[in-house]
């Protein structure tokens, strides 16, 4: 078949499920060019810095049941997608192109090189292997469809494609030419981020963790526990990520004004802080009370609420009263913090919206009413915590794009 008669496939977006879709679709399909036109000079750009430059490449959890509860958006969609291409299915097709992985005790998954370039590497290989043709520099400016057909326009140029998927991950530009098309978009707002926090209670204490902590949104459902830690800006760690990404939506429309409150001892009642605070005054009446902070917390930590609580350095167990007790009882386990704004990491940033799923065909990740359209990834109303499950909603789309195109 000579060269100009070959079906042309162009995928826009050079990231981790533009290159996936485009390396298995040219595997399985000889026939057709693959073309991955990328706007920037940096191909895998999120690959890179992932999971601080090692590549949190997939998750060791196997089975769809147990991977859809991590997706906030997508969740239940997604399990049929997970049935055809699975966590496992992954590291099988990594560990065929001579990329071993290994598993860390939260079940991340990452290459056994510990360096992202490694999948990089592989990615860029295998598709200059199988003859992808990619280029960088080259933003797309509009699309539209065709008789049978799709027609670009780049800054390269105009280009007309047979098939076109679009695996842009988190770009305004090309979800506002999506919806003039007339595709639906769920409004996209940042997930992920941690909460801004002027507080006395916690300031000058970045750094401090906690290792279990529970942490609720008051006026919302919303509720989770884990690790946090302080920052410079406020609070950060899993509770707090895993809490931004299920409040995403409910957040945004608070404009990141909201309260919280934190029980730093985890699932421990204010009874039962009550209770300790008794033992410690009848078995320790003469202990000082800032050297014995209850759980795990840092003596910083509790220096600090001790004397937020009015509580002084010479004050010991026997000598405080039931004020002082109330008050420390309810910092601890339910201290309540105004929240002012949100930071997020440039590099792990992941949105919430884009290309509601309802338009697309899970089975093919093909458009419902536009033909030889195809889409996959974070361009898609799909994202995840925290954990390899974003990369893994690429590799699975891309495959599923690779079996049905």
């Amino acid at each position: 078949m000579s060269h100009s008669h070959k079906k042309k496939v162009i995928i826009v977006g050079g990231g981790a499920a533009g290159f996936f879709t485009a390396i298995n679709i040219a595997e399985k399909h000889p026939h057709y060019e693959v073309l991955v036109l990328e706007k920037t000079n940096k191909l895998l750009s999120k690959v890179k810095v992932s999971g601080g430059g090692r590549c949190n490449v997939t998750n060791a959890r196997q089975q769809p049941s147990e991977l859809t509860p991590f997706y906030p958006r997508g969740g239940k969609k997604l399990y049929t997608v997970f049935k055809e291409f699975s966590t496992a299915d992954m590291v099988r097709w990594l560990g065929d192109r001579g990329v071993k992985t290994h598993t860390e005790a939260d079940l991340r998954m990452f290459p056994t090189s510990n360096s992202s370039q490694t999948i990089i590497d592989c990615f860029t290989g295998e598709a200059a292997r199988l003859g992808v043709k990619v280029i960088q520099n080259c933003g797309v400016k509009h699309i539209e469809a065709t008789e049978h057909q799709w027609s670009l326009v780049t800054s390269q140029g105009p280009m007309i494609a047979d098939k076109l998927i679009i695996a842009t991950g988190s770009a305004p530009s090309v979800w506002g030419f999506l919806s003039q098309l007339g595709l639906d978009l769920v409004p996209p707002v940042p997930s992920l981020f941690t909460f801004n926090i002027k507080d006395l209670r916690i300031s000058g204490l970045m750094g401090t963790s906690f290792s279990e902590v529970n942490i609720r949104i008051t006026g919302t459902k919303l509720e989770e526990a884990g690790p946090m830690l302080i920052t410079h800006w406020g609070l950060s760690g899993p509770a707090v990520l895993k809490l931004s990404a299920w409040g995403a939506r409910e957040l945004a429309e608070k404009n990141y004004h909201f309260h919280i409150l934190v029980n730093y001892l985890g699932k421990e009642s204010n009874a039962e802080v009550g209770q300790w605070f008794d033992q410690q005054k009848q078995d320790h009446p003469k202990r000082k009370v800032l050297n014995y902070p209850p759980g795990e917390l840092t003596r910083r930590f509790w220096e600090q609420l001790c004397k937020y609580c009015e509580i002084a350095e010479e004050d010991n167990f026997g000598e405080i009263t039931k004020k002082q007790v109330n008050k420390l009882t309810e910092e601890l386990t339910q201290g309540l913090y105004e929240v002012k704004g949100k930071s997020t990491f440039k590099e792990e940033f992941v949105t919430s919206g884009g290309v509601a799923l309802s338009e697309v065909d899970l089975k093919t990740f093909e458009a419902r009413n536009f033909p030889n359209l195809y889409l996959a990834g974070e361009v898609l109303d799909i994202d995840a915590l925290t954990g390899g499950f974003n990369f893994q909603a690429c590799w699975s789309a891309g495959w599923v794009i690779s079996e049905h195109i």
